[in-house]
């Protein structure tokens, strides 16, 4: 990987895109320290630091602390993954958007368009929410209507700028600029989580606690991101065979391919999912000024609490971790049915005359092939539910409080994986370019 980049920043197109995606990440950073006109930044931190459940701390990390800090790109990249999400959903059930899907660039570009109108609007909805929210809990001081429309404006405004960043990240750079931006915020929270362990369990204890502590938070690190590579780069290829064809007088065809069935098909989208529902009440409840709520309320939100699910002195908080472990299962399996159709796949091999060795064309295709990602899909849900739960039961039983986490590993991983494949791509273009013109 290092010999790869090396090699690209000896190419001036390659490097050129490269510099212009740090300059990118640094104005991202840059922005994340700009306050919202009229918030009580040190007022907020306090706040938040006050929360006793996990509600804002999966967004926050997200956000690389831009929203406990509450500067103008507090909402982050969110809205606009919440948008693609939402439209990616809607073209299974709305036929016009479906339509749109298969009408290549032009249906493309309508579709992205729609995507940042509705990026546009769910970043007014959730500016409002949290102004009036955080306003009515006078973490807005003397919050009056020009105030609020000002924090809106500032907070719609960031999550665009994101927005409109990331896209020119996309095309002027390398890589996907949406999953670099996520990238930028995660990575820039680890140098705190590193200093807070560092402080918790090697920081004033002997040289063989501290020492044998310190191997033993690189040893779980390493061994999460060796999973999330195994995760990332396991597939399972199904061989296929086409059929010879009379062209003419020559036959044509006959040749030998695989359909490469990934085992972690959905990626990191079910843990999102997931995280997102089981946080979702918390954030309500918080906003309701009911955060500390007792009685039946109260244990639910401590059922719904990752900080609670391995508290051994209160076993029904592990409903909770059952119920996540379930929802990550299910999104695992409900992505991959909208995004990999195993019906459609069948009837375009059979009617370009392929066929699966020792399974008939047709209905017998599709049902082979429904069977065999059922069960690579149950095996890549669990790989995700392991990665996620780690840092969930160090949290839990060692009180090891850091903003990364299993989502944020994958994350890194795969960005930083699929970014150096299309520095490998466009090396290998590059040099066939080369090829060809001596």
């Amino acid at each position: 990987m290092f010999k790869t980049i090396a090699d690209a920043f000896r190419v001036k197109d390659i490097r050129r895109r490269i510099w212009f995606i740090l300059l990118c990440m640094l104005v991202i950073r840059l922005g994340s320290q700009i306050p919202v006109p009229g918030v009580n930044r040190d007022y907020f931190a306090e706040w938040f630091a006050a929360q006793t459940g996990d509600a804002f701390n999966f967004f926050d990390a997200f956000t690389g602390g831009s929203f406990s800090s509450m500067s103008i790109l507090a909402l982050s990249i969110t809205p606009y993954i919440t948008s693609s999400i939402i439209i990616q959903l809607l073209t299974i059930a709305i036929p016009a958007l479906e339509e749109m899907q298969r009408d290549g660039e032009d249906g493309r570009k309508k579709l992205t368009a729609i995507t940042r109108y509705l990026t546009v609007g769910l970043s007014l909805f959730e500016s409002i929410a949290m102004t009036i929210g955080f306003g009515n809990q006078g973490l807005v001081p003397n919050l009056d209507f020009a105030k609020g429309v000002v924090v809106v404006t500032c907070l719609t405004a960031g999550s665009s700028f994101l927005m409109w960043i990331g896209e020119q990240m996309t095309e002027k750079g390398i890589g996907n600029g949406i999953s670099m931006v996520l990238l930028i915020n995660i990575l820039s929270r680890v140098p705190n989580d590193m200093v807070s362990l560092y402080e918790q369990f090697v920081k004033g204890k002997t040289i063989a606690r501290g020492g044998l502590a310190g191997l033993i938070i690189l040893a779980i690190i390493v061994c999460m991101v060796v999973m999330v590579l195994i995760l990332n780069g396991a597939q399972r290829n199904i061989p296929v065979q086409y059929s010879k064809k009379m062209v003419g007088r020559r036959m044509v065809g006959g040749q030998a391919t695989h359909i490469p069935l990934k085992v972690n098909t959905a990626g990191v989208i079910p843990v999102i999912f997931a995280s997102s529902i089981m946080s979702f009440p918390g954030i309500i409840a918080t906003f309701a000024g009911k955060s500390n709520a007792t009685g039946w309320l109260g244990t639910l939100l401590a059922i719904l609490s990752s900080n609670n699910w391995f508290d051994f002195t209160h076993p029904i908080y592990s409903i909770g971790l059952i119920l996540y472990i379930v929802l990550v299962i299910f999104f695992a399996y409900f992505y991959t049915s909208i995004t990999f159709n195993p019906l459609e796949v069948a009837d375009n091999m059979k009617k370009q005359g392929g066929f699966i060795p020792g399974i008939r064309p047709g209905r017998p295709t599709s049902d082979y092939l429904t069977q065999l990602l059922n069960y690579i899909i149950f095996i890549g849900a669990c790989g995700l539910v392991i990665v996620a739960i780690i840092p969930f039961f160090f949290n839990g039983v060692f009180n090891a409080s850091v903003s990364f986490g299993g989502t944020s590993i994958i994350i890194i991983v795969g960005v930083i994986l699929e970014t150096v494949k299309q520095i490998e791509s466009m090396m290998v273009v590059r040099n066939y370019k080369g090829f060809l013109n001596s």
